[in-house]
């Protein structure tokens, strides 16, 4: 398979999930962020964990284990918190979900995938702009977690 169409396949797929479940970006782009800081840490231990499960001890299956590390605490949440109630906010908040996923998985993907003239561009890019991608996104995440509105308790009747 040609790894443009996978790596337009890791988007898309990242996008319509979180476009389908209308969760809000912020939660989700604190969790990649988690996973991304867990991944690191796992990052040599990846291969040990795939010989406990059974994959063979290989560059692939390290940076598969290491992929599903990163998208499992974003993964989780997909199926709860706070969501989008408009078009417009389920699409900007899944477009830089697939942005902030697509840069913390350019590594693991790298290893995956081989880089070649019809990816290496857009691979390039996202390597050229990492840091300004992540730092942007997590501060947007922030931002969007104090613009969401807390459930009220005003719909509950109080007993004195």
């Amino acid at each position: 398979m040609k790894p443009i169409v996978i790596l337009i396949a890791v988007a898309v797929v990242l996008f319509v999930s979180a476009y389908i479940s209308r969760r809000r970006f912020g939660l989700l782009g604190l969790a990649l962020s988690a996973g991304y800081i867990l991944s690191d840490l796992w990052q040599y231990d990846a291969g040990i964990i795939a010989g406990i499960i059974g994959i063979s001890n290989s560059t692939y299956s390290s940076a598969l284990i290491l992929s599903a590390i990163t998208l499992l605490p974003a993964v989780l949440l997909l199926f709860h918190g706070y969501a989008y109630r408009t078009f417009i906010g389920r699409l900007i908040g899944a477009s830089l979900f697939t942005l902030l996923a697509l840069t913390f998985l350019i590594d693991p993907l790298s290893h995956m995938i081989a880089i070649k003239d019809d990816v290496s561009s857009i691979y390039s890019w996202l390597v050229n702009n990492r840091e300004v991608i992540i730092g942007s996104g997590l501060t947007v995440s922030v931002i969007d977690l104090f613009m969401t509105k807390p459930v009220h308790l005003a719909d509950k009747k109080r007993r004195h």
